[in-house]
């Protein structure tokens, strides 16, 4: 019976599959780790950099801006979505061809407009940081690997994509299957490297990458019912298949559950209340493995709306979320006044 518990609750591993070096699916919104291969193994990204570019570019605030090509652009070799020297560019459309068409060049150009490659880099690593990604280094914002080598791991990568995420202009960006851009010298027609967008209808987006070290790297995310998945895999050469695998067996297996429903509370003391509800991914097997506790602390007298404790979700005796808990003490409060409450209210006062 314990042999079975720690099964449902133990990241599965995977080995029918070949899933490269290392790989994970992770659900977005928990972080959980439904499958891992060496997730944690320091490996090459090659282009699957660019995803840490496109967000200091997008957090910089100045996607709205122009670029003035400078003959920085010369030192770019490999893929590339061919910038002339003097050709101006809005930032945002540069990210499409960074991200669509992995355009080593626009890398090279972002880095430049916003500060050096040097002062870029180090944003790179100060962020990577930020996001909880221990075990990654960047040293360039391209992912080309040889004279400087960009070192990650799936866990991490998983991390830097469900970051990226958030920001709705990355999504709609990697999520393009092909876009147009005119400068003031020439007009682009791109067309998505990530054949997932193509052969996988749940697919929102991602990045592709390849060096001869490297090998095939591939970050992709997918939603399907509520559910919100990243996969990773790197030196993997089946990898466009092996992420179907993966989300498959995520959405067949998985849903997001309402482990904690902040309006139904088992408390006596109903002044006691919650922001939040807290939803986490979980096998049919694994709900009637959810048990609550709550640790209240005791006072004789509270201030209004003062932190008094919190609601201990835990998945077969594992921690996996706390959620804060408050009081309300005013008479008249309306922190847990329905809306019908308030109309009424309103109408007759």
């Amino acid at each position: 019976f314990l042999i079975f518990i720690l099964m449902l609750i133990i990241p599965l591993k995977i080995e029918a599959y070949n899933l490269g070096e290392s790989a994970i699916l992770m659900e977005e919104d928990t972080k959980r780790v439904l499958v891992s291969k060496n997730m944690n193994k320091k490996k090459l990204i090659a282009s699957t950099t660019k995803i840490m570019t496109a967000v200091i570019a997008i957090e910089s605030g100045k996607t709205d801006k122009t670029v003035k090509v400078t003959d920085k652009v010369l030192e770019a070799y490999g893929s590339s979505i061919y910038l002339s020297v003097g050709e101006k560019m809005k930032l945002e459309d540069m990210l499409y061809g960074l991200m669509m068409q992995s355009g080593n060049d626009a890398a090279l150009m972002i880095a430049d407009y916003l500060g050096g490659e040097e002062k870029f880099v180090k944003k790179m690593n100060d962020k990577a940081k930020e996001i909880g990604m221990k075990n990654t280094s960047f040293k360039n914002p391209h992912g080309l690997d040889e004279k400087t080598q960009n070192y990650s791991t799936a866990y991490d990568m998983a991390l830097l994509m469900r970051y990226a995420n958030s920001f709705p202009l990355f999504k709609k960006i990697t999520g393009c299957k092909k876009h147009t851009v005119k400068t003031d010298e020439k007009t682009y027609q791109w067309t998505n490297k990530n054949k997932l967008l193509y052969s996988y209808k749940y697919t929102t987006g991602g990045k592709t990458g390849y060096t001869d070290k490297a090998h095939r790297t591939l970050v992709t995310s997918a939603s399907k019912d509520g559910l919100n998945l990243i996969v990773v895999t790197l030196n993997d050469g089946n990898d466009f298949e092996n992420h179907k695998e993966l989300y498959e067996y995520g959405f067949n297996n998985y849903e997001m559950v309402k482990v904690f429903d902040k309006d139904n509370m088992n408390l006596p003391n109903k002044k006691i209340y919650a922001l939040d509800d807290y939803f986490y991914p979980l096998t049919n097997q694994e709900k009637t493995l959810i048990t609550i506790d709550y640790k209240i602390k005791e006072k004789d007298n509270y201030k209004d709306e003062e932190e008094v404790g919190s609601a201990i979700v835990k998945l077969s005796g594992k921690t996996i979320h706390e959620e804060k808990l408050y009081i309300s003490v005013k008479e008249n409060s309306t922190k847990k006044n329905s809306w019908f409450s308030k109309l009424i209210d309103k109408l007759f006062s």
